[in-house]
């Protein structure tokens, strides 16, 4: 992006095709925003990007607990999970 005299001039065109309703609410944004449509594409495309980059994917996340080999027995986990129940059971009795 070039700055000349404090307006943008932008260095990439690009064309594309979309549906009436994208388009009937990329200009319904356009005039909340008062920004061109072009604006508020930008504006998408960055935000898309930020929540992407701020996501963890929990495949990813299960592959690489896989990978590291600190996966719990299932009879481990059964246990905890039992003895989890029996510690529940005993508060709501005493309350």
């Amino acid at each position: 992006m070039v700055c000349c005299c404090g307006m943008k001039t932008m260095s990439y065109r690009t064309t594309f095709a979309l549906d009436k309703g994208t388009a009937g609410r990329l200009k319904r944004l356009s005039g909340l925003w008062q920004t061109s449509q072009a604006e508020v594409v930008r504006r998408a495309v960055a935000m898309a990007d930020e929540a992407e980059a701020a996501s963890d994917h929990p495949t990813a996340a299960l592959r690489s607990l896989h990978d590291s080999g600190r996966l719990v027995a299932r009879e481990d986990a059964e246990e905890y999970l039992a003895s989890l129940r029996k510690e529940r059971e005993s508060l709501r009795g005493n309350i």
